[in-house]
């Protein structure tokens, strides 16, 4: 059941916007375990680094070179939510497709994270996403439900406007190493917090060369014109960052009580035995 995408006459220059509004997100992965034996794994308390994804598919209707088995073209995908370079957090991507497609397990190794077909069919599809070692050992698994044909099919296809289907999510990482945090401060692909002050990073460590290296962000994207805006979304992920903020100080403050607590526990028994 090989794959494709569909759009109608409906607005000028608008895609076709199928299925219901996407939502805001947030799926937190598993802290790093504690028997870990990499020196770049010193973890930070009551930290977070939170990665916004958008995964979801651009689909075209082929129009007058459309036949029984291939009527659309497709393109499924995972980008930075402000199209910003992923490759700094997620080392490879990993797409399921349908059965009927030669090699459907298809591995994408470097950003962008995507992959274009042609096929006529609707079907889900799993994206695996791996982690750098300093990032995660522990994939995540996403699902799409690959869409091809507006919601609303009573009106005229065309090949100009493409249906698209996106899906917004927050990656949040509890604890991070030291050696991630250095490395990815400076990125704007990621909400990393601020540290207290007098905190020090080790020098960051590329993961790979960076000579090697190509560019991996979407805002020259050939689609990009397609893509949604998720400026909402962001705005919660910069309220999301500052009650992370938040939350680190009253896990601090309620450390140092209870610290504060003990010492005086420990003078009343000491005064008591006297």
């Amino acid at each position: 059941m090989n794959n494709s995408s569909s759009s109608k006459s409906h607005g000028l220059d608008q895609p076709e916007l199928s299925g219901p509004t996407p939502k805001s997100l947030r799926t937190k992965m598993g802290k790093p375990e504690d028997s870990e034996k990499k020196i770049f794994h010193k973890k930070l308390k009551d930290v977070e680094i939170s990665v916004p994804i958008v995964y979801g598919n651009i689909s075209f209707w082929l129009g007058k070179k459309a036949n029984e088995y291939q009527s659309h073209k497709w393109t499924v995908y995972i980008r930075g939510a402000t199209n910003e370079d992923l490759g700094v957090v997620i080392k490879r991507a990993v797409f399921q497709l349908h059965s009927s497609f030669n090699n459907p397990t298809r591995v994408i190794e470097s950003p962008p994270f995507e992959l274009s077909e042609c096929g006529w069919g609707e079907f889900e599809i799993a994206i695996t996403l791996f982690f750098h070692s300093d990032v995660c050992d522990k994939p995540l698994n996403l699902f799409h439900h690959l869409k091809l044909y507006p919601e609303d099919e009573s009106g005229p296809m065309s090949t100009k406007k493409p249906v698209v289907v996106e899906s917004y999510d927050e990656i949040v990482f509890p604890e991070p190493s030291e050696a991630f945090l250095a490395r990815v401060q400076n990125q704007r692909a990621l909400i990393v917090p601020r540290l207290p002050a007098g905190s020090v990073l080790p020098p960051p460590v590329p993961v790979e060369d960076p000579s090697k290296r190509k560019r991996g962000d979407t805002k020259d994207h050939p689609m990009s014109q397609w893509f949604m805006n998720f400026s909402e979304a962001d705005e919660l992920l910069q309220l999301a960052a500052a009650r992370q903020q938040v939350q680190a100080h009253i896990a601090k403050f309620r450390r140092e009580i209870s610290l504060l607590d003990g010492q005086q526990q420990q003078q009343v028994n000491s005064v008591s035995d006297q």
